[in-house]
């Protein structure tokens, strides 16, 4: 298991953070997920398999984006 902490752009109410916490937990491998608008941060727990790349891909499909990534 890895845990990440992501940075993301355009995150400014409840249900941004609600949008990008479905988004990230319909990857598969994802286990846990939180997001805080206050920050502008999601804090993700993932599988081995699941690539920083994927992670990008379903944050920018609801309408986001990923500034950085950092391991945990």
């Amino acid at each position: 298991m890895k845990k990440y902490k992501l940075t993301i752009e355009g995150m400014h109410c409840a249900s941004c953070g609600n949008n990008i916490e479905r988004g990230l937990k319909k990857v598969t491998g994802v286990k846990e997920v939180s997001a805080s608008v206050m920050t502008k941060k999601a804090f993700v727990e993932a599988e081995d398999s699941v690539s920083e790349d994927d992670m990008k891909k379903a944050v920018a499909k609801v309408g986001y984006k990923i500034l950085s990534i950092e391991k945990q």
